[in-house]
């Protein structure tokens, strides 16, 4: 159902996801909308950016989340669960409520090619955008990757593709959203606080595929444990499904490794890429990422000249198994953005020929850890837990089989966790930092984390030379 030709607006929220909507909405007052009102939630406050957003005739509400009024829409903020008190009050007030993605959608639903995913969103989404502009198609690359779909939906040109990374927080407020492609990587129990249960978490990504159909292509990724536990609700009939693998699955739809190269099948037609070893992006998973991102581009029309040439350039991006430097003969891997511990997983994976001094640490998610340091323990040649997790990640990793095999440090904080390994660490070998925790401890997100162990391998490096 479209949006009505006129409605007034409630955005709950006044983070960056918010505002963006708010601003959208500023630019079509007294055109598409009547009204604006934003309530910031609890603990808001006013701000520079939300004083000039008075000034031009958006109504704030700070400090509360008990909603006034009746509006036609409400656009909720990803942060903002769908079983909290706020977003029910919300509900209450409006017609109807969404998340942004449902509602840039709703503006424009054209060419949408989606990626969810525990695990490999944002390196997925970013291929794929690049292998469709190497292949000369109009793209942007949208949602949780930083650029919400709201801030394209004007400036949208003709024929241009969204490839939209959405988390599971916004999968779960879209009801009509209709990608024509759309990518599920993996599942793995995360963000249990927004969601209540495993079920809920698993569901919402799943749900991505809730419109698709025959004329569309659903990619899976056949091999992950995650999805093959919700087959019944993935595997439906009327859907058109690409089973994603390291190996040939089978059907007309498939994408998958053969002698040493990537190929993709559809309907029946096998397209030849590159050999996996050409790829600059390292490890098994990074494989998948690659069949993935190959196998939706060519459904959004991309010559398999351009998907060729894109996949052989795509570099890392920054905190996802990105090499920084090497300081005496000693690789080092910033993986901040490995914040739960399948990513972790994934990333030793890359290393499997290396000896790997991990470091592990951070602000603690309360992740089970018990078959994670079996991991740990058969793949690492030493771990340095370090931040606040690290008393209990030193404790599970203790009483892992083959725990006696590897050395287990302690260190207070992420530039401490560097020097240890240092000590640890002998030329050939890889320091990794994998954390499999949030940062907060320390830092205001991953990305800063990853920065400071950047920075500092650079300064060592320099002090080297």
């Amino acid at each position: 159902m479209p949006l009505p030709q006129r409605f007034s607006l409630l955005v709950l929220g006044q983070g960056s996801t918010g505002l963006e909507v708010v601003s959208w909405a500023v630019d079509h007052l007294g055109d598409r909308v009547t009204s604006v009102t934003v309530y910031g939630g609890a603990q808001s406050a006013p701000t520079e950016r939300t004083r000039e957003l008075e000034g031009a005739g958006v109504r704030f509400a700070y400090g509360t989340e008990d909603i006034e009024g009746a509006y036609d829409i409400c656009v909720a903020s990803p942060g903002i669960s769908e079983f909290s008190e706020f977003f029910r009050n919300a509900s209450a007030a409006c017609g109807e409520i969404m998340g942004e993605p449902e509602f840039a959608w709703r503006l424009s639903p054209e060419r949408w090619c989606a990626i969810t995913g525990t695990n490999g969103k944002t390196t997925v989404t970013s291929l794929t955008n690049e292998l469709l502009r190497a292949s000369g198609l109009a793209s942007v690359a949208v949602g949780n990757i930083g650029n919400a779909a709201i801030h394209e939906v004007d400036r949208r040109a003709e024929g241009e593709w969204f490839v939209a990374e959405l988390s599971s927080y916004q999968i779960a407020t879209t009801a009509e959203l209709h990608p024509r492609v759309a990518i599920l990587l993996n599942i793995t129990p995360d963000h249990l606080a927004w969601h209540r249960t495993h079920e809920n978490y698993a569901l919402a990504k799943i749900d991505l595929f809730r419109n698709m159909d025959e004329s569309d292509l659903a990619i899976v990724n056949v091999e992950d444990e995650g999805i093959a536990a919700f087959a019944d609700r993935v595997y439906v009939p009327g859907r058109r499904v690409l089973k994603l693998g390291l190996a040939d699955a089978g059907g007309a739809h498939a994408a998958f490794v053969r002698d040493g190269h990537l190929v993709v099948r559809i309907d029946g037609r096998e397209t030849a890429l590159v050999r996996a070893d050409e790829l600059k992006i390292a490890g098994d998973h990074n494989v998948l990422n690659a069949l993935a991102a190959a196998a939706a581009a060519l459904a959004c029309g991309a010559s398999p000249e351009g998907v060729r040439a894109g996949l052989a350039a795509f570099a890392p991006l920054p905190h996802r198994v990105e090499p920084v430097g090497e300081v005496e003969g000693v690789r080092y891997i910033n993986d901040s953005k490995a914040t739960n511990t399948d990513a972790v997983e994934k990333a030793l994976s890359a290393f499997s020929d290396t000896r790997v001094i991990l470091l592990l640490g951070g602000s603690d998610k309360g992740t089970p850890l018990t078959d994670f340091m079996e991991v740990v323990a058969a793949r690492a040649a030493a771990v340095v837990c370090f931040g606040a997790a690290r008393e209990r990640f030193r404790s599970a990793l203790s009483e892992a089989s083959g725990a006696a095999e590897i050395d287990i440090a302690e260190a207070d904080d992420l530039r401490d966790a560097v020097d240890v390994a240092r000590s640890l660490a002998q030329r050939g070998d890889v320091v990794l930092l994998s954390p499999a925790c949030a940062s907060f401890d320390e830092f205001s997100g991953f990305e800063e984390r990853g920065d400071a162990f950047r920075a500092y391998v650079a300064e060592l490096s320099a002090q080297e030379a």
